[in-house]
């Protein structure tokens, strides 16, 4: 998720972009966690390679190949997605963010 308006920090926002910002992390985490059927989405901010306000969030299961600790961000095998697997997620997202504006 990234913040509209240019900032570093969350602190660098005014209330109403953080509260803007803040509602687009809510619902882009409800259709993360639809979509995924995960039973935990994590957050998490750096800024420490890009130095623009964004969030990260993954989703977590209970099968994930980390659970009860963090990501290691390290590791690339086995590969997140298996083949077809990022375009079916890729879709079923667009789909939820397109009934969710004309039912929002």
């Amino acid at each position: 998720m990234l913040a509209k308006p240019h900032a570093v920090e969350l602190g660098d926002l005014s209330d109403t972009e953080l509260l803007g910002f803040m509602k687009d992390v809510q619902v882009a985490a409800r259709a993360l966690k639809e979509v995924t059927g995960a039973v935990k989405i994590n957050y998490e901010i750096h800024g420490n390679t890009v130095p623009h306000l964004h969030m990260h969030l993954f989703p977590r299961s209970t099968d994930d190949p980390f659970p009860g600790k963090p990501i290691d961000y390290n590791r690339i095998d086995p590969p997140v997605y298996r083949e077809g697997e990022f375009e079916a997620f890729t879709a079923a997202m667009r789909a939820w963010f397109s009934q969710w504006e004309t039912s929002g």
